[in-house]
């Protein structure tokens, strides 16, 4: 037999190596102490933690009528697919952008609470173009800003525990937003309290079996040192899902157009049974969905209620987006000892365009997702891990009856496990120092009280502005923290003044 020339049968190979000796450069994966194999899991990872907003997203926008009683894409009629598969083609190519131009472990797609701002707060008063043309001007606004310089600076300007204190409060706060996907803290149908365990302080039903289940495979295999832990434990959680659907055809919780309901028993968003069908051809409309200044020219929307709708808009994008990347950087080790990160500039700058480019496309404002955190959790340190999440978006336009088999329930438990990786930086805030405790108190709680990362950063932008005035130690604030600070009571008063103003 002759021997098989070495230079052919290694060239596979080589071509292999090759390519991921360009990876690893290019991504600076072994620099950053990881691996190709652990940014993909991590990319995957971050993709199954927010994968919902491709089915969440519809239900938001899609069933909301503007002003004129049109519906977003669809005219008379709602048009859920095309949100669905526009919101999945946007953060695909966003967090693509995010990867490999910024090299950031950081994903992107229609923000929560953003979208709702925009369905509820903005459409009803104008038309859909016209709130999108305020997202899309926001967007350029905040572009400016990080060319400037400003918001960099601004980033730069918060003392280095306040930024510890962001990434614990984001920490709870996602951890929080884990529980209540999952059904397993639920809204209180009457009464004082607000929130409770399950319906009626129990729980109830198979989905919250599949939560738990999954939250403690992966606290199992985190034990255990076994690489992929989060992955496994979704996918593990995801199958115990269908097979549970299978046996007991479990009602869902949520009907089209409205939100999940308290009912006992019911999966959260997403029924886990096999579809019938695993591609579907997607549709998307680019063509009208927004108009720049049309938020300016409506008849019952003053000038300066439209513009505190564009500050509001503005200040939640600006800094939810600053906790965001400072958690993160925190969680990857890729912050320095004040907080800071590399590349933060194009950071920014990719972030600011998702921005624009949500509101241009018609699915709202796209803003970087605290989700990638889980990502971070399994091991991703480098832009291809958002690369990866990336290309798993795109395909979804395609495969979304595939990945809608993935529920709450299998998904949120990974948002538990890194709320706790999160929490552990609390010991390194000085508690002793009020100008630093308080704010990091505030700070930390507000978040998950108040659903809102933006709100939890003003509270501890303030007081700490006030607390170290008060001290006699005014001249310690960076000047950019009073003047942050004194926009952040403009939006916290922005009711009021609306409402005298008006």
């Amino acid at each position: 037999m002759r021997p098989i020339a070495h230079g052919v049968a290694n060239t596979p190979v080589k071509k292999i190596r090759k390519a991921v000796l360009m990876l690893d450069s290019y991504f600076k994966i072994s620099e950053r102490g990881s691996s190709v194999a652990q940014e993909i899991r991590g990319g995957l990872v971050t993709f199954f933690t927010m994968a919902y907003i491709v089915a969440l997203n519809p239900i938001i926008l899609a069933y909301t009528p503007d002003a004129n009683g049109q519906f977003l894409f669809g005219g008379a009629q709602p048009a859920p697919a095309m949100v669905a598969a526009t919101t999945a083609l946007v953060a695909g190519v966003l967090t693509i952008l995010m990867g490999s131009i910024a090299n950031y472990p950081l994903a992107l797609a229609t923000g929560l609470g953003l979208n709702t701002f925009v369905a509820v707060g903005i459409a009803s008063q104008m038309s859909w173009a016209a709130a999108m043309g305020l997202v899309v001007l926001e967007g350029l606004i905040i572009l400016v800003l990080v060319l400037t310089g400003f918001r960099v600076a601004v980033f730069k300007a918060v003392p280095p525990q306040i930024k510890i204190a962001i990434s614990v409060g984001i920490g709870l706060f996602i951890a929080l937003i884990g529980l209540v996907d999952a059904g397993f803290v639920r809204r209180t149908a009457s009464g004082p309290v607000p929130v409770g365990l399950g319906v009626n302080g129990n729980l109830v039903g198979w989905p919250t079996v599949v939560f738990v289940f999954g939250t403690l495979l992966i606290v199992a295999l985190m034990v255990r040192k076994v690489k992929g832990a989060i992955l496994i434990g979704i996918g593990a959680a995801t199958v115990l899902a269908i097979v549970i659907q299978r046996m007991f055809n479990i009602a869902p919780n949520f009907t089209p157009g409205n939100p999940p309901t308290v009912v006992d028993g019911g999966w959260q968003l997403g029924v886990p049974s096999v579809p019938k069908e695993v591609v579907a051809v997607p549709e998307f409309d680019f063509t009208g969905q927004f108009d720049l200044l049309g938020a300016f020219s409506v008849d019952n929307v003053s000038l300066i209620a439209a513009i505190l709708l564009l500050f509001t808009l503005l200040l939640s994008d600006f800094f939810d987006t600053v906790g965001t990347v400072t958690a993160i950087g925190h969680e990857a080790g890729l912050a320095d000892k004040d907080g800071n990160v590399d590349n933060i500039q194009k950071i920014l700058i990719v972030d600011s365009i998702a921005a624009a480019a949500g509101g241009a496309t018609g699915i709202s404002s796209n803003t970087s997702y605290i989700e990638s955190a889980s990502g971070v959790g399994e091991g991703a340190r480098t832009g291809l891990a958002s690369v990866v999440t990336g290309i798993a978006f795109l395909l979804t336009t395609f495969l979304a009856p595939l990945v809608a088999i993935i529920p709450y329930e299998a998904a949120t438990p990974a948002l538990i496990i890194v709320g706790f990786l999160m929490m552990s930086q609390i010991k390194n805030i000085d508690w002793d120092d009020m100008g630093i405790g308080v704010p990091a108190f505030l700070t930390i709680i507000l978040m998950p009280f108040t659903y809102n990362i933006s709100v939890g950063i003003g509270a501890g932008f303030i007081t700490h502005v006030v607390i170290r005035l008060v001290q006699g130690r005014g001249k310690e604030v960076h000047p950019l923290m009073y003047l942050v600070s004194g926009l952040f009571m403009i939006y916290f008063l922005s009711s009021p003044i609306n409402s005298w103003l008006g």
